[in-house]
């Protein structure tokens, strides 16, 4: 191996996913965000629990290909949803996990990596937000190719909460298997609100999926929530961009509202469908009816996750999408 290599901030970026933009803190931590200042600015004058949400480290990941033997990196971690963890992925297989609640919120880690190529994922915490600095590997290491560009919205599920691991949240795992370049913007308690829909500059995806719904008021009667927002969804990135449109999937915390809560997904269903461009995957397909799946009967656990993100894999294969 070679000699030990500090990955200066600029350089970190190279080998960053998941970022729209970055910021260089006064004390040389780089941060990561994927939403824009003005997305930023308004979920701070909208909700403070959007607006702690919005600058966490959802499935942002650090990823290369490289022959090195040993990393490490400074990190800290400026606030925590829920204790999830850092993971270092070897060739698709989780290799070490490290989880928030045994660390102090400034830290260093250091992993020993097998010999041989391979590529390598260090996925950071996706309820917590985390800043890192000297980033060190003790070979090359280049930056490995990725295939679409997918912007993911969604809510607490899409952001990563449940299943208590930032490797194990559904986008991670359906994303170890389709390998998009994702921008995650999955934020807890979010719901179908066209306000925080604005351009990107010089961001644009490739394909759009939205997991939305579970969080809105159930009234089935209720429309336009969902046809503002994909009116204006379809404003922004054209009328030909694909979307996918998962429906809510199976929640079971609140009984007295379930007929409530069905009657409403299949009016997404119903919605959404009617564009052209968008595919619709019904959401009570993915995950089993069953509390063993879920960590409150609302949330999936790492056993739903799981199900969860292998699934809607295999339904996008299908499909074609």
């Amino acid at each position: 191996m070679g000699n030990t290599v500090r990955l200066h901030n600029e350089q970190l970026k190279n080998f960053y996913f998941g970022a729209y933009s970055f910021r260089d803190t006064e004390d040389g931590y780089l941060q990561a965000y994927q939403y824009s200042d003005k997305q930023m600015k308004y979920f701070e004058g909208a909700f403070d629990f959007w607006y702690d949400r919005c600058m966490a480290s959802t499935a942002k990941t650090i990823e290369m290909v490289t022959d090195a033997t040993k990393l490490s990196f400074d990190y800290k971690i400026v606030w925590i949803g829920s204790q999830d963890s850092f993971e270092l992925v070897i060739d698709g297989l989780v290799n070490r996990i490290v989880y928030v609640k045994d660390l102090d919120t400034t830290g260093h880690i250091e992993w020993d990596l097998p010999e041989g190529n391979k590529r390598v994922t260090i996925y950071l915490p996706a309820d917590a937000t985390v800043l890192l600095k000297d980033f060190e590997i003790n070979a090359d290491a280049k930056r490995p190719d990725k295939k679409e560009r997918v912007l993911w919205l969604g809510d607490s599920i899409t952001q990563g909460y449940g299943p208590l691991r930032s490797a194990q949240t559904y986008v991670s795992v359906a994303n170890r298997i389709l390998d998009y370049d994702v921008i995650n913007q999955g934020i807890g308690g979010y719901i179908y609100d066209k306000k925080s829909l604005m351009p990107m500059s010089g961001y644009v995806p490739d394909k759009i999926i939205v997991a939305l719904g579970t969080n809105n008021n159930h009234d089935a009667t209720k429309t336009s929530d969902i046809t503002e927002y994909y009116d204006t969804l379809i404003d922004l990135y054209g009328r030909d961009i694909p979307i996918l449109c998962i429906s809510p999937i199976w929640r079971g915390d609140n009984p007295a509202d379930y007929d409530n809560f069905v009657g409403y997904c299949n009016m997404i269903k119903k919605i959404a469908g009617s564009y052209k461009n968008v595919t619709v995957v019904d959401g009570f397909t993915l995950v089993p009816h069953l509390s063993e799946y879920f960590l409150d009967n609302l949330h999936p656990n790492l056993l739903g996750a799981e199900t969860y993100g292998r699934n809607l894999a295999e339904v996008i294969r299908k499909k074609g999408w």
